[in-house]
C-alpha cells in the first residue's frame, strides 16, 4: 500500500476512535464527575501507562529540538483539548461542543502550513474552507449569532489541538505515532498530576455512576492513548494537512453517538450540515 493510501487508512482509525470522546466526555460529566478530573485525569492515567511503555521500550531521552516541539503537543493534546472541552461540557451539550469543534481540521491545515511547511494547492484550501463554511454556519444558527463562554472555551480547546496534531505529526514522521505520544503524555505527568490534584474533589467521585467510570475509563485509554498511535501514523504518512481534513467527518460520527448514547437530539439541519462535511472530506482528499 503506498504511503497515502495507508496514511489517509490510519487516520481514519483514529478519527473512529476519536469520535467517541465528546459524547464520553458528556456521559462521565452527567454521570458526577468533575469537567476538570474528566479533562486532565485522563490524561494522568495515560500517562503513567506512556511512561511504562517508554520503560519497556528503553527510548533514548529526545535531543532539546525535539523537546521544544513536544511541548508544544503536550500544551495542545495533553492538557489544552481535553481541559477546555470538558470545561464547555460541563455547560453545554455535547451536540453543541461537536459542531464547533469541527473547526479543527481547518485549524490543523493552518498550522501545517505554519510549523510542519507543508503547501496544499489552491483546490484543496477552497474544498477545506467549504467545510469551515458548513460550519461556522450551523453554528451560527444554533447559537443565534451569540457566543457563550463555553463556546470561547472550545475554540481556545481548537486552536491548542491543531497545534498539538500539527507538532507532533511532524515528529511522527522521523520519531514514530507511538513514541510521540507516549513521549508527550510522559512529560505532562508533572502538570497533569498537579492540576488533578488541585482540583480533586473525592466526594464527587464517590458519587460517580458506573457508567461515568466506564467513559472516564475509554476517553483514558483510547481518546488520550491508544487512539493517538493511529492519528500520528496516519499524519506522518499522508501529511499533516491532507490527513487531517478526514476529521471534517469526525463531527458525523460524533452527532451519531451522542443520538445513540445520550439520546440528544439530531435535527435536519444537523443531518444536512454532517452531509455537506463529508462532501468536502471527499473533495479535500481528491485535491492534489
Amino acid at each position: 500500500m503506498n504511503p497515502r493510501r495507508a496514511g489517509l487508512l490510519w487516520g481514519a482509525l483514529g478519527v473512529l476512535a476519536f469520535s467517541f470522546s465528546l459524547p464520553f466526555t458528556r456521559l462521565a460529566i452527567e454521570g458526577g464527575m468533575p469537567g476538570s478530573f474528566v479533562g486532565i485525569g485522563r490524561a494522568v492515567v495515560a500517562g503513567v501507562l506512556a511512561l511504562a511503555a517508554l520503560l519497556a521500550m528503553r527510548e533514548p531521552w529526545p535531543s532539546w529540538r525535539v523537546l521544544g516541539r513536544l511541548a508544544g503537543v503536550v500544551a495542545g493534546v495533553v492538557i489544552g483539548f481535553p481541559l477546555f472541552v470538558a470545561l464547555a461540557l460541563a455547560r453545554v451539550p455535547s451536540v453543541h461542543g461537536i459542531v464547533v469543534t469541527g473547526l479543527l481540521p481547518a485549524a490543523t491545515a493552518v498550522m501545517a502550513v505554519l510549523r510542519s511547511g507543508e503547501r496544499p494547492s489552491p483546490r484543496f484550501w477552497l474544498a477545506a474552507m467549504a467545510g469551515l463554511v458548513c460550519v461556522l454556519a450551523f453554528a451560527g444558527v444554533q447559537g443565534g449569532g451569540t457566543f457563550e463562554l463555553a463556546d470561547l472555551y472550545l475554540l481556545a480547546a481548537v486552536a491548542l489541538c491543531a497545534l498539538g496534531y500539527a507538532e507532533g505529526g511532524a515528529l511522527a514522521r522521523t520519531m514514530g505515532g507511538v513514541r510521540v505520544i507516549c513521549l508527550a503524555l510522559a512529560l505532562g505527568l508533572p502538570f497533569t498530576i498537579a492540576i488533578t490534584w488541585a482540583g480533586w474533589d473525592g466526594a464527587a467521585l464517590a458519587r460517580a455512576t458506573p457508567g461515568a467510570w466506564a467513559a472516564f475509563a475509554y476517553v483514558a485509554l483510547i481518546s488520550a492513548f491508544a487512539g493517538f498511535f493511529a492519528w500520528y501514523r496516519g499524519l506522518a504518512l499522508g501529511g499533516v494537512a491532507r490527513v487531517g481534513q478526514l476529521q471534517l467527518a469526525q463531527p458525523v460520527l460524533s452527532l451519531a453517538w451522542a443520538w445513540l448514547l445520550l439520546g440528544e437530539a439530531v435535527t435536519w439541519p444537523m443531518a444536512g450540515t454532517a452531509l455537506a462535511i463529508v462532501a468536502c472530506v471527499v473533495a479535500t482528499q481528491k485535491a492534489r
